[in-house]
């Protein structure tokens, strides 16, 4: 350190060059600690898992509760069946929630924008509103309802599809609306249909391609909310992939520890898959 002429200290170069080598080292160390407990807090429960669903209790290994999972499609075996109707359900799910939900979002997003921008708090509250109302709660509340919809459309797993579009309200919205914050939807449109544009050309050929990675984003959250959803199935005696994983659990837990790091596996593939999918979209989206 030198002491200048206006009494101000300087610090030699040299010595600023090893200060912030430091510092940047300091920074790798704390990352690289970060990331490896992030990386044991996901490993230790699968590892305990895996562990769970082979070991034997006198020691050694046996896998043969992975026999009616690997044989889904084939086996007879009871918890087979359990495994491949909450499978099945829980995509006819996701796919109907996916549709459910982006009809209602994202054609309504848009004309608020539009049409009535005043409204895009009290939209904003009636979205996030499920977030602060717990499922037991909203299984209560819903429970007249649904015994209407088993009076009319009968008592199918596949209409639970209604209430889990408001459970991924609140994740979809969030998703959704940085999305059309990123662009100027007023003056596109308008651009659009002052060239003689459609209100269908506006919302499918101008608006949509612009918001693709908040919709695939929106898309996938909501697809891991609704393979993972438990509660709401369980208390409206409905069957979905969780609850096949607690009624397998009943009398082989073994094979309910196998199904569960599947189910596990599944929610990381589908993460690592919008990752890769936005990263692609935004790369090509970048002139």
């Amino acid at each position: 350190m030198t002491a200048t002429l206006a009494g101000i200290t300087e610090t030699p170069p040299d010595q600023g060059r090893s200060l912030h080598a430091g510092r940047r080292r300091s920074q790798r160390i704390f990352r690289w600690a970060i990331v490896t407990l992030v990386l044991l807090f996901f490993a230790v429960p699968i590892l305990s898992l895996l562990d769970s669903s082979s070991r034997l209790r006198g020691g050694g290994r046996d896998w043969s509760a992975w026999d009616p999972i690997l044989q889904i499609a084939t086996s007879s075996d009871p918890s087979s069946g359990l495994i491949r109707e909450g499978l099945l359900n829980s995509l006819l799910l996701v796919v109907a929630t996916l549709v459910l939900m982006l009809l209602l979002l994202i054609p309504t997003m848009i004309w608020i924008r539009l049409r009535v921008p005043y409204l895009r708090r009290a939209m904003e509250f009636i979205c996030l509103l499920p977030l602060t109302i717990p499922a037991i709660v909203l299984v209560v509340g819903l429970g007249p309802v649904y015994r209407r919809v088993a009076d009319v459309l009968g008592t199918g797993s596949v209409w639970l599809c209604f209430i889990y579009a408001i459970l991924v309200l609140p994740f979809a919205y969030r998703a959704l609306d940085a999305g059309l914050d990123s662009i100027e939807v007023r003056t596109l449109s308008e651009a659009a249909r002052s060239l003689g544009a459609s209100w269908g050309t506006v919302m499918f050929r101008i608006v949509l391609p612009n918001i693709r990675t908040a919709v695939v984003s929106a898309s996938f959250i909501s697809l891991a909310l609704v393979l993972g959803e438990y509660t709401v199935a369980s208390l409206l005696a409905r069957r979905n992939l969780q609850t096949a994983i607690f009624l397998v659990g009943q009398n082989n837990v073994k094979t309910a520890s196998a199904l569960a790091l599947v189910a596990l596996a599944l929610g990381f593939v589908l993460l690592f898959l919008l990752s890769l999918v936005s990263s692609r979209t935004s790369r090509k989206a970048t002139p």
